[in-house]
């Protein structure tokens, strides 16, 4: 199939699902038309125009509502609080997420690979609820919110961890006309311009635009090339509405967004001290201009409600996803300085080109659910219903030389050009998935949640070594809620997960177990200054079976047998007085191996397990705690200011599948994994605010810190995070 074939495909499907639904509308003719409309309805079709950073409404339930109901912990990051802190992606944007550390693997700085109460996340990436596991490097200008639902959250969404769900909610037409255009400049060349606007059309018809372009180099620096890492990227979001605030409302988007980055695999960690290296200055970078991390994203989705009454709400999605992405990354060294070619000389007969890849990811994702308000015998429900359908179509490989291996003749490599000698990697699945849930109040003020999903999945690998997989799993969620009123809400919970082998990022060579994973979670909420200011807070116990490891350059393919992180999360966001914002967090957490891996050899079937020695030790990338604060105040006159701090203790890089002996500092035996330290980075903001304009100056690091942002958890190297760099922007609204 062409690759304009390709494109084709998803578009047509998705403008006759558009089609029908439009048919439906006509079918109703002109008197029942009229009725379709729910003039007495105020319908909030997604997490739209939230003001500040309190967000009162959330689809991580599989239906809109606020996220002070929800027996779960959520912690959601609002388009407000992007904006004021200068987020520019997503990662940027989970940043102040308590209990979130980055990763760095497989793309250096550029891939989207996070940790959330100690667990990854990679798996467990959404857009409006449809599952999002390529990894890629994704962007928020075409985002309302970011939702976080913690714990885990196979019950709704599908395989995944223990850590919990990351949500992106995608901006959606809304009727009336309105536009906003910013434009930023600042350090270390960073210029950004983006574009939101909305037009109604009738009084149920509006279309949205969002585009963004944004370049930006790093601090740090080759000094024999004299090349910078850097980032270039753009995009743009598309969307109509049909029917909005109907009974009958069906959306189509497309969105594309590409990259064209130097791509910064940061320091190694030294041998001897397992801490990063100060050999060379932390400024220097070994990549150089030839080196590039290249991606191109196409995700078109249609969606389409009905609304059966202001209790009923019957929801579909329908969304193709295409995912390619290529790189050639240079490796730091402990021992060579940068040079002037991407590549890493031993001798001079013998150069190291440096990591690449060539990804293609295809999915196909059908989603349906139907949610009710009823009474039974007297109780009140809440009931929801769905089905979904995934297919995925995974393509891997290296990249060919078009070079040498020597210093006279580097190595070179060009975007998307694979070595067609190479082992490429070839993986396809299927999943099919149905769920129920009923919340019962089953006395006044007391809440029963229960919830079941079975998903069946098959999975065929190209490598000769993995096997077909085939699994199907139940997972549940329960809990008990208590509100004392409309302000305070208690409950206990539980949650189970799995995560089968068959995954494009947990390729493995034996049918073992799926992960399984189990999540026990005390909890309370509160609102505060009549629901201006939501507190929470959170005791949990999250348990993981049989974790995979999730570096395809690594021959164990499970990590642990099992472990554990206990932990406790507190968390405020929303305004203390009608000009003070506020959004702060604190976890403390207790991670460590209970018990050591098992793995299977894949020529011989002899079982290998991990050194005992291992056990008892904290888990890799689990800092134990994170502090996050961001406030801002309105001052007379239109001024604004603010700031905040984000604080992150050390984190662990280590491989504890291995039965080799445990990393420890020269001369001494105790346990002494590679680490990256502890830091505590400040940020300031102030900003001059019209009705029609704003002016904002950023000032990140304001204090110039040197510290360490990502941990590649399964190797030696560690990413250096951004120094001391002042962002002006510009806003005009319309």
């Amino acid at each position: 199939m062409s690759q304009q074939q390709k494109t084709l495909l998803p578009l047509g499907a998705a403008l006759m699902a558009g089609g029908l639904s439009i048919s439906a509308f006509a079918a109703e003719g002109s008197e029942s038309s009229k009725a379709a409309v729910l003039p007495t309805i105020k319908v909030q079709t997604n997490a739209e125009e939230q003001d500040g950073y309190r967000a009162t409404a959330t689809r991580v339930g599989k239906k809109l509502q606020d996220p002070h109901d929800i027996p779960q912990a959520v912690t959601t990051i609002t388009n407000q609080f992007m904006e004021d802190y200068q987020a520019s992606s997503l990662r940027d944007a989970l940043r102040h997420v308590a209990g979130l550390s980055f990763n760095a693997a497989e793309g250096g700085r550029g891939g989207d690979n996070m940790m959330l109460r100690g667990f990854y996340t990679f798996g467990d990436m959404y857009l409006d609820g449809i599952r999002d596991t390529a990894q890629y490097n994704r962007e928020i200008f075409y985002l309302e919110q970011v939702d976080v639902l913690r714990g885990a959250g196979a019950m709704m969404f599908g395989r995944g961890q223990a850590g919990g769900v990351i949500n992106q909610v995608s901006k959606a037409p809304h009727i009336g006309d309105k536009g906003k255009i910013t434009g930023s400049v600042g350090m270390y060349g960073y210029y950004e311009m983006t574009g939101d606007f909305n037009k109604q059309i009738t009084d149920t018809i509006a279309i949205r635009f969002n585009g963004m372009k944004r370049t930006e180099d790093s601090w740090r620096k080759n000094p024999a090339a004299d090349d910078r890492a850097s980032l270039d990227r753009d995009g743009f979001a598309i969307s109509a509405g049909i029917g909005l605030n109907t009974a009958n409302e069906f959306i189509l988007s497309h969105i594309r967004t590409t990259t064209n980055d130097k791509p910064d695999f940061g320091v190694s960690f030294d041998a001897t001290t397992r801490r990063p290296q100060e050999r060379f200055p932390a400024k220097y970078y070994w990549g150089t201009n030839s080196t590039f991390d290249k991606s191109t994203i196409n995700i078109t989705t249609a969606s389409f409600t009905h609304r059966f009454s202001p209790d009923s709400e019957w929801r579909t999605q329908l969304r193709y996803g295409d995912y390619e992405r290529s790189y050639w990354a240079r490796t730091p060294s402990l021992t060579i300085a940068p040079n002037a070619e991407a590549k890493v000389c031993n001798t001079p007969t013998s150069c190291n080109g440096g990591p690449t890849r060539a990804m293609d990811y295809e999915t196909l994702a059908i989603q349906t659910d139907y949610n009710k308000k009823f009474q039974l015998f007297g109780m009140n429900h809440e009931f929801l219903a769905g089905a979904e359908y995934l297919n995925e179509d995974g393509f891997r490989h290296s990249l060919q030389n078009f070079g040498g291996t020597t210093a006279a003749n580097p190595p070179l490599y060009r975007p998307y050009e694979i070595n067609s000698a190479g082992n490429p990697v070839d993986f396809k699945s299927r999943t099919y998935a149905v769920y129920m849930q009923d919340t019962i109040e089953f006395i006044p003020k007391w809440k029963l949640t229960l919830g079941g999903r079975r998903d069946e999945m098959k999975a065929i690998y190209s490598n000769t070594l993995s096997p077909r997989l085939r699994y199907g799993e139940w997972s549940t969620r329960g809990a008990l809620s208590y509100h004392f009123s409309d302000q305070s809400h208690f409950y206990v919970a539980y949650s189970d997960s799995f995560s089968p082998t068959a995954d494009l990022y947990q390729l493995n060579v034996a049918p073992l177990p799926p992960e399984r994973s189990q999540v026990k979670e005390v909890g309370a909420k509160w609102l505060l200054f009549e629901g201006d200011l939501a507190l929470r807070a959170a005791l949990y116990r999250a348990d993981k079976q049989w974790e995979r490891n999730t570096d395809l350059e690594s021959t164990a393919s499970v990590l642990t047998r099992k472990r554990r992180t206990d932990g406790i999360e507190l968390e405020m966001a929303g305004r203390i007085t009608p000009n003070w914002e506020v959004f702060s967090g604190f976890t403390v957490m207790d991670s460590e191996v209970r018990k050591v891996a098992v793995n299977v050899n894949p020529n011989t079937g002899a079982l290998t397990s991990g050194n005992p020695a291992y056990e008892g030790e904290r888990s890799r990338n689990t800092p134990p705690y994170t502090f996050n604060l961001w406030t801002t105040y309105k001052l007379p006159y239109g001024w604004r200011v603010g700031g905040g701090v984000e604080v992150k203790g050390k984190r662990y890089a280590y491989n504890p599948s291995g039965a080799g002996p445990i990393p420890t500092l020269p001369g001494e035996t105790e346990f002494h994994p590679n680490t990256a330290p502890s830091y505590m980075r400040w940020d300031a903001m102030v900003a001059y605010e019209q009705p029609k304009w704003a002016v904002r100056l950023n000032v990140q690091n304001v204090f110039n810190k040197l510290y360490y942002d990502a941990v590649y958890d399964n190797g030696g190297f560690v990413i250096p995070g951004q120094r001391r760099r002042a962002i002006m922007t510009a806003e005009y609204r319309f």
